[in-house]
């Protein structure tokens, strides 16, 4: 555990940077917000420091503040059009790209459900505990969210190809 905040700083702001690009889906606004989580972490880094999971406590410093923004540009309703440029042959390739896009879409805690579980790695339990809310309702914004998803990629909902022949299904 990095007991100083450099330390953390070091360790840490790349996968922080990671989750809040898919949380946020521009790269501009996830610099953004990973500065003001370490600011504000900074700030707080004597209690977090001493936290039994000082990565959890920051993470959720970023979960908070993307639902902020989130909030904030709810209640501006810009125009859909103005908010996804529309992608050249090459952008409709990259898939990283269509699934940052199609994240947008989901309500804000299934997104920050689905981003922690498949880009952080963690468990329900954690998931759990850093947002504030039962692994069941973990589980069910899991499953609602993935379900949204795999509608926007028919070809991703059929039988996965690392599933095999004959297997529970």
């Amino acid at each position: 555990m990095e007991t100083d905040f450099d330390g953390f700083v070091a360790a840490r702001s790349g996968a922080l940077f990671r989750g809040a690009l898919v949380l946020t889906g521009n790269r501009d606004t996830a610099e953004d917000l990973v500065q003001e989580t370490l600011e504000r972490a900074c700030r707080k880094w004597r209690t977090i420091a001493g936290a039994d999971v000082p990565d959890a406590y920051v993470r959720r410093i970023m979960v908070n503040l993307a639902n902020d923004r989130w909030r904030r540009y709810r209640r501006t309703v810009p125009n859909p059009g103005d908010r996804i440029a529309p992608g050249d042959a090459y952008g409709q390739v990259d898939s990283r790209d269509q699934l940052v896009r199609a994240l947008q879409h989901l309500p804000m805690r299934m997104r920050t459900v689905v981003v922690l579980r498949y880009f952080h790695d963690l468990s329900d339990a954690e998931i759990a505990t850093d947002l504030g809310i039962s692994p069941s309702t973990v589980r069910s914004q899991l499953a609602r969210g993935m379900e949204k998803l795999r509608s926007q990629f028919p070809a991703l909902s059929g039988p996965s190809a690392r599933q095999p022949q004959g297997g529970i299904r």
